[in-house]
């Protein structure tokens, strides 16, 4: 090992313990693949060699995948390609060049060993804002390789992910819950197109009859209640035996007190109150919610009973009908919010499983089924599982419709619903629901009502927040990035008010498309409650607009193959594992005058590199000479005259 490269080693060595990757310094503790590098020498002389790390992951569905890595300081030393533009495998370009240096390892070892895939890795830099990674796929007797896009850590690769990213990355295929949420929405479609061709619903009403059947579907592994006893029977309607299951489930389920029951109950009356969607239709030759009910039974239900994702399959549900009745809920202030962004609240609050989470604006209760999921994987025994989900979870909910969606939605996803109230956030006192003891709260509060009353504005419900919070507890926020800029006077009084009794943690500009379709600049503000802002505290402004999701056409907005990778970076920076340079993040002092968001703090703080201020002078001159050539030399003697001037 060159000393030059002993930080690019260290700093490796950081990204694979935060990606939880085990691999071997200087060797590898796998016997065959430790007996195959003693003939690996990169001066090709069949004595030994060793990559800087190197170790095997196993991917499950897939197999093993060798991981070898082979690092340079020097940025300039990274690849080296032949006159064909492919890497060259020539002695001095494998002893000379990261990634060379590690195909050529990587072809070593799979000719030498049983193992039949590997992933060769070429890192290069020698710190953490200008490292460079680049991954390459090798597979045993094929003649070619398959670069991949250059990566900023190894979270793709990991034991839990390695299977997605080669299913995504190297077969281009569709992961399974790709294709599941795919599956879900273009069912979401169909069944719209039954509500309205059949129901005549509301939009308002459509999730309500869904979640409503649902709920019902869950009595059948009771006993009480089975899709062929909808018969369409015009004195027992199949209504009124949907909404008798649905009342069974939800007593099954505890749900109290009866003021409560009696709330959602009613949301439901519509299944057996609307005589149209109990007649039977001539076209369908049973009622439609019979057709509905067979349709959910089949298509729906037993992807959400049995899932152990974190997607709120009801909201999606919800999203697509606002979306198909061309409305967003935005003239509501309703603006769901999306799955990756749930879990990204739990990441970045790194979850405690026993940490008591508190979302006021609940919705359809995406930011708990996130939270109730990441604190189950955490805790260790049945008990503990019980107490996250009856006694971790508190969600208010303003709207009854919402709320009844959220309650089904806990419910679903098995218990946690005993929790959730439906109320006005802000008729609750802070001091009151303090006595709660939650210690973590998240929030996507309604938008745009601060036009109506500024005691509505989205910085009004951070203060309420914060204030019905623990002292010491953390709070995560999605709101508009006009918030965090606070030009009105009650928004800045609102920020003054905020910094005297709490502290910002620091404000992440999200993905202009994070709300796709709904025309917000979201951006996420973390706080701590109850402790005020220290005047010489440094907040982090992170720029996170290129965060692995795009917009596709007819589908809307996608995770990509890099988003995992790009989102690892964030959380990396946020708990200041590693650094970077200030296009993403800049540490400032603040106050509650200024706009919290990066684009006001940024800075340049990078020196340009000489081939930079080479290519610069380069197109100058190819632009000046481009003018001369036209006649037009007069602009560079006006600017020698502004020169004159300006001396």
């Amino acid at each position: 090992m060159a000393k030059k490269e002993v930080k690019t080693d260290t700093i490796v060595l950081k990204l694979l313990e935060n990606a939880n990757l085990d691999l071997t310094q200087q060797g590898c503790d796998v016997k065959e693949i430790s007996d195959a590098l003693k003939t690996a020498s990169k001066n090709l002389t069949g004595k030994e060699g060793y990559p800087e790390y190197c170790g095997v992951v196993n991917s499950g569905e897939y197999g093993d995948f060798v991981l070898v890595i082979e690092d340079k300081a020097n940025l300039k030393n990274h690849v080296k390609k032949n006159d064909k533009d492919l890497i060259d495998d020539s002695k001095d370009a494998i002893k000379d060049y990261a990634v060379n240096g590690a195909y050529h390892y990587a072809k070593h070892i799979l000719e030498n060993t049983s193992y039949k895939k590997c992933i060769a890795f070429g890192v290069s830099g020698d710190s953490e804002k200008s490292l460079k990674i680049t991954p390459i796929f090798v597979e045993k007797n094929v003649p070619y390789l398959k670069v991949q896009d250059d990566v900023s850590n190894f979270i793709s690769f990991a034991k839990e992910n390695i299977a997605e990213y080669y299913t995504r990355n190297i077969l281009n295929e569709k992961t399974n819950d790709e294709k599941a949420t795919e599956e879900v929405l273009k069912d979401a479609a169909e069944l719209h197109e039954y509500l309205r061709n059949y129901g005549q619903l509301r939009d308002t009403e459509k999730p309500i009859v869904v979640s409503g059947i649902l709920i019902a579907l869950n009595e059948i592994e009771k006993g009480s209640f089975n899709l062929d006893s909808l018969n369409g029977d015009s004195v027992d309607t199949d209504g009124a035996k949907i909404f008798t299951a649905i009342e069974k489930n939800l007593k099954r389920a505890n749900v109290s007190p009866t003021t409560k029951l009696d709330k959602i109950l009613n949301q439901f009356s519509i299944l057996k109150d609307s005589v149209q969607l109990n007649e039977i239709h001539p076209d369908l030759k049973t009622t439609p919610l019979r057709k509905y009910a067979n349709f959910l039974y089949e298509k729906i239900f037993k992807h959400i009973r049995y899932s152990k994702s974190s997607t709120d399959f009801l909201g999606l549900f919800y999203g697509e009908f606002m979306s198909y009745s061309g409305s967003d809920g935005q003239t509501l202030g309703i603006i769901l919010t999306p799955k990756h962004i749930c879990d990204l609240f739990c990441d970045l609050m790194d979850l405690k499983k026993t940490d008591k989470v508190f979302d006021p604006c609940c919705g359809s209760g995406g930011f708990l089924v996130s939270a109730m999921h990441n604190m189950l994987a955490k805790a260790n025994n049945d008990t503990e599982k019980r107490n996250i989900r009856q006694n971790q979870l508190y969600g208010i909910e303003i709207k009854e419709d919402m709320f009844t969606l959220a309650t089904t939605n806990m419910i679903l996803r098995g218990d946690g619903k005993s929790n959730l109230e439906c109320d006005d956030f802000f008729k609750r006192k802070g001091a009151e629901l303090q006595e709660k003891g939650c210690n973590v709260g998240m929030m996507n509060p309604p938008y745009s009502q601060g036009k109506k009353s500024p005691s509505l504005c989205e910085l009004s419900f951070v203060e309420h927040l914060l204030d019905s919070l623990t002292e010491g507890a953390k709070a995560i926020v999605i709101v508009p990035q006009s918030a965090m800029t606070g030009k009105s006077n009650y928004e800045i009084s609102y920020k003054e008010q905020i910094l005297k009794k709490h502290t910002l943690e620091g404000v992440i500009t999200c993905n202009k498309n994070t709300f796709y379709g709904v025309g917000t600049d979201p951006c996420i503000a973390i706080f701590t409650s109850g402790i005020p802002h220290d005047k010489d505290k440094e907040v982090k402004f992170i720029n996170f607009e290129d965060d692995g999701f795009e917009v596709r056409k007819h589908i809307g907005l996608v995770e990509t193959e890099a988003a995992k990778d790009k989102k690892q970076h964030l959380l990396d920076v946020w708990f200041d594992r590693i650094d970077a340079n200030s296009k993403f993040c800049v540490k400032s002092k603040i106050t509650y005058e200024d706009e919290w968001l990066h684009s006001y703090f940024y800075f340049n703080d990078e020196i340009p590199s000489m081939e930079e201020f080479e290519k610069t002078m380069a197109d100058y001159l190819t632009f000046q000479f481009n003018m001369v050539s036209h006649g037009r030399e007069y602009l560079f003697n006006e600017m020698g005259d502004i020169d004159e001037k300006t001396k």
